[in-house]
């Protein structure tokens, strides 16, 4: 088992199979709520304890890698990801399923991680990108399939065996990734493979003293930040607010998964089609559309119009930031290019607790169906945030020229 289309199907399995570990909780936010005798709000913040837990820990528990092979890291990571999946089935009290998604957060971001060094190793030059997009889209693949799959296990045997279900997922994707991944590979020879054309001058901290870098980070948080103010509460604004059957709202998170996918699909469009230039309209468009989501759920048809056009747009910047972190680090930041990679995701989680947590405060203190107005004021911050990046890039870009041109030699 250790053909190149083997080997990449496990790692998007695992892209998969870590995707639905992490949203599943909006799926089965009602049901944890009545089960366990607690306030919807105080569910939604299992979102946010996961999110920042999985973005504050990342940096730290990857960096414990230090010379053991990648191989037997991400297996005992991936024991420790199915033991806080089983004690998430097995949570009779808010608090420990508390522990028990902090548990699964700490590894989460670093088998990602791994994964995704694994697949820049064993991938051919032509074929990287095309492996690389498909992990990221497991995650997509996971919102479409899998959420809505857990509310449907939730609805007809309870919400405990839906993280049943990704146990035993997580099992059969351990036992291919043992089967399968390469048991040779080490820290320092990937991070060689991804500087080896170019030394840098300092270490990876150097890159974050770029600015293009510092106004970027905060690009996906403020992003996420106004979606997740909205979309943590998807499952009851469907349910509750819009009066929609269990059955029916199964149907409608599908549909909303696949607006996400095409989101994601749409931004690798993007970035190879203005990019980042493009994205200040976009995010004016998205801060209307939040705006007007508390006025759209008065009826059912304009309410989901509403929530099925923040899905397609919810993940468009994606792909432009990804390519310029990218690209800022090759360019003039090399020895970082293993942490630049690593931002996206990162800052996304931040951005997820930040917009999860503040929806909270909006449900617990104005209502659910006021969410809108807070995730409108992220998007606002995002919009500024971008129009500063693309002048700074540009500024960046002129004065590199001007350097080029004064070291070229003088012209008889």
């Amino acid at each position: 088992m250790s053909s190149f289309k083997t080997r990449s199907v496990v790692l998007i399995l695992l892209a998969f199979v870590l995707g639905c570990s992490e949203f599943i909780i909006v799926g089965v936010l009602d049901d944890i709520s009545t089960q366990l005798h607690v306030g919807v709000s105080t569910v939604g913040y299992l979102v946010t304890i996961f999110a920042l837990v999985y973005a504050v820990s990342t940096p730290f528990v990857t960096s414990a890698v230090g010379q053991h092979t990648l191989y037997r890291f991400e297996l005992v990571l991936m024991i420790i990801f199915i033991g806080g999946n089983v004690l998430s089935a097995f949570a009779f009290t808010y608090p420990v399923l508390v522990v028990s998604r902090v548990i699964t957060a700490i590894v989460s971001g670093p088998l990602i991680s791994i994964g995704l060094t694994f697949a820049n190793y064993i991938a051919p030059l032509a074929k990287k990108a095309w492996l690389m997009s498909w992990i990221f889209s497991g995650f997509s693949i996971a919102s479409v399939f899998g959420v809505p799959l857990g509310t449907w296990i939730a609805t007809m045997a309870g919400w405990r065996m839906a993280f049943a279900a990704i146990v035993v997922i997580s099992i059969i994707t351990m036992v291919l990734m043992a089967l399968s991944l390469p048991q040779d590979l080490r820290q320092h020879k990937a991070r060689k493979m991804a500087s080896e054309h170019k030394q840098g001058s300092g270490g990876e901290l150097e890159l974050f003293r770029d600015r293009r870098i510092q106004l970027g980070m905060l690009l996906p948080m403020f992003n996420l930040a106004g979606a997740y103010v909205v979309y943590t509460y998807l499952r009851p604004l469907l349910s509750r607010t819009l009066g929609f059957a269990t059955g029916t709202v199964t149907i409608l998170l599908f549909i909303y998964g696949l607006m996400s996918l095409a989101s994601n699909q749409l931004s690798g469009r993007l970035a190879d089609h203005g990019g980042l230039l493009r994205m200040p309209r976009i995010f004016g468009i998205e801060a209307i559309l939040l705006l007007l989501i508390p006025a759209a759920l008065l009826t059912r048809v304009t309410g989901l119009a509403g929530l099925f056009l923040m899905g397609v747009m919810m993940y468009l910047i994606n792909a432009p930031i990804q390519m310029h972190f990218l690209a800022v680090a090759e360019q003039d930041h090399p020895q970082a290019i293993v942490m630049a990679s690593s931002l996206n995701s990162i800052f996304s989680n931040f951005g997820i607790a930040l917009g999860s947590a503040t929806g909270g405060v909006i449900v617990d203190h104005l209502g659910m169906t006021v969410t809108g107005f807070g995730g409108a004021v992220y998007i606002l911050v995002a919009m500024g945030l971008v129009i500063w990046l693309n002048r700074v890039n540009k500024a960046h870009a002129a004065k590199k020229a001007e350097v080029a041109e004064a070291a070229a030699p003088a012209k008889n």
